[in-house]
């Protein structure tokens, strides 16, 4: 019996989505699902009490904590078409050289990939292209070879920013523009739809400008007639029968249903991957599925120097990656610094909540703080685990690495902040439910005894099944993980055309042209979205 489809995705996130334009061109029957819906188009998109009040567009999700830990995590995770990539940051960079690496770090040692970082570096380029990244070549002293330049150029600072990456410059650091994955024409800026506003993070774009993985990819996707989209499709589980996933259990619309596809790719993040595996049983020989599970330490500063007003709009331009393999003062990996966006004071009022900050003073950092953030590694271990219990996802993870994390903090405040004239200084770490970075829990290698997924991110133990999310990584360095997603899941879609499909080509930046129509007025497209119903808690957008 014939199967229902050549390929489904499962999820619509960075490797789904990826895989999804990729393949769209082949003519093969895709069918992609996503548990969630589209995000609305509405003015709460761009509503900051909306965004970081209660709930805003967050997922009605609780998890199990740590053993011994915190009893429940509600994490910040978002079910939409697009993942968690609706409300990302939009900054992508490369993972650098070295992290493909055995590195020693002052907590422990993060492990090698079994691929190098020539051997990524025309998927990263490509991944590039796709995301429509703007920034300078050259300027970072940690960046590995590329083939290419970027496709738009660097967003350039502003005011405030502006005098601050002089500052910098001034006691001796290589501060960088960052690299922004946003639709705008820096010199012809009507052509393009950003407007470099100050809700492009965490915020959804009004203007379908970011290019998150609906508005990039899904989309673009769709408008070939052999892609389909179903929205509000659970799936429960894999069912495993001589070798290949046969069975795809799922609910749609509150309706149980089965479905078969020659292919099958799971992209659901690292932590829904791990439980969708777990849960089923499958790809599990080596006892890897669940383990290893990384998902960065990370910190913000607001620093201020009371005599000067941050009156930029557009604030995330700067980054800075000197200590990136250490300092003069430290023989071990620190991480990363770049901007966020300019916090509103709602953001503020919960980023320093633990200190009790009023209105009246977030409305003071507001107007004069500079946003900085600070991403290091953690470190993969076999305790670090998402397990699948009776009660559903269990998240027995605990925090690792840490104490050159927050000597990293020190160091950069005390001897280049204070430097350059800022005076006060407000510190937030996310912990359990900051889930933004999640990886590893299914990782690659060449050894089908100690990894989950061959050099292919196919399943060691089943012929027809590939995992494109994050969870093939294992470990993730200290920079966003999203380009290093679209990268791989470009390399797989090229394994597949070729293995699968009997395609000869090599894939190029030729197939990710920027002149793509980039969401296009196809809403028209191959999708079974979930209808109003009148009373619906979701709103209804364009």
């Amino acid at each position: 019996m014939a199967n229902d489809y050549d390929v489904i995705i499962i999820g619509s996130g960075a490797g789904g989505g990826t895989i999804a334009y990729t393949l769209a061109d082949t003519g093969k029957k895709i069918l992609i699902l996503e548990q969630g819906t589209f995000l609305p188009r509405e003015k709460n998109n761009w509503d900051p009490l909306f965004i970081f009040g209660e709930d805003g567009y967050k997922a009605d999700v609780t998890w199990q904590g740590p053993d011994g830990g915190q009893e429940i995590v509600r994490p910040m995770v978002y079910h939409r078409v697009g993942g968690n990539t609706k409300m990302y940051g939009a900054l992508l960079h490369r993972q650098r050289p070295e992290d493909f690496t055995e590195q020693q770090h002052k907590g422990g040692v993060s492990p090698a990939w079994c691929v190098g970082y020539d051997e990524f570096e025309p998927y990263y380029l490509m991944a590039e292209h796709l995301m429509k990244i703007h920034g300078n070549r050259g300027e970072d002293p940690t960046e590995g070879h590329a083939s290419g330049p970027f496709p738009f150029k660097a967003f350039p600072h502003e005011g405030r920013i502006a005098e601050v990456v002089a500052d910098l410059k001034k006691v001796g650091l290589n501060p960088h523009h960052s690299n922004l994955a946003l639709n705008r024409d820096i010199d012809e800026p009507w052509k393009r739809p950003c407007i470099a506003c100050n809700t492009c993070d965490p915020f959804p774009c009004m203007l379908h400008a970011k290019s998150d993985a609906e508005t990039a990819l899904i989309r673009p996707a769709l408008k070939h007639d052999n892609v389909t989209l179903w929205t509000n499709s659970r799936v429960d589980r894999l069912i495993e029968k001589d070798g290949k996933i046969s069975r795809i259990e799922l609910e749609k619309d509150g309706q149980k249903l089965a479905l078969s596809a020659d292919l099958i790719v799971v992209s659901c993040g690292a932590i829904n991957t791990a439980a969708l595996l777990l849960k089923s049983k499958v790809a599990n020989s080596s006892d890897q599925v669940g383990r290893n599970f990384t998902k960065h330490n990370q910190s913000g500063i607001s620093a201020i120097n009371p005599d000067k007003v941050n009156d930029v709009v557009f604030q995330k331009t700067l980054g800075c990656h000197d200590f990136y393999h250490g300092s003069p003062e430290h023989d071990y990996p620190l991480g990363t610094i770049q901007l966020t966006g300019k916090a509103h004071w709602k953001r503020i009022m919960g980023d320093y909540a633990h200190i009790d900050v009023t209105r009246e003073q977030a409305e003071r950092i507001q107007k004069l703080a500079v946003d900085f953030w600070f991403t290091s590694e953690d470190l993969p271990t076999q305790r670090q685990t998402v397990r699948w219990t009776d009660k559903g996802i269990q998240f027995n993870y605990v925090p690792n690495n840490r104490e050159s994390h927050f000597e990293f903090l020190d160091y950069f405040q005390e001897k280049y902040l204070r430097q350059i004239g800022f005076s006060e200084f407000y510190r937030s770490t996310k912990e359990l439910e900051f889930t933004w970075h999640q990886a590893g829990t299914a990782q690659f290698g060449l050894d089908p005894k100690t990894s989950v997924l061959d050099k292919n991110c196919k399943a060691w133990d089943l012929d027809n099944l590939y995992v494109v999310d994050a969870s093939f990584q294992p470990s993730q360095g200290a920079t966003n993980p999203t380009l290093t997603i679209v990268a791989n899941a470009i390399r797989v879609a090229e394994h597949l055309r070729q293995d699968w499909f009997g395609e000869g080509k090599k894939l190029t930046t030729a197939d990710y042209p920027l002149s793509d129509g980039y969401m296009a007025d196809n809403a028209d497209a191959n999708i079974e979205v979930t209808k109003y119903v009148a009373g619906d808690e979701d709103s209804w957008g364009a």
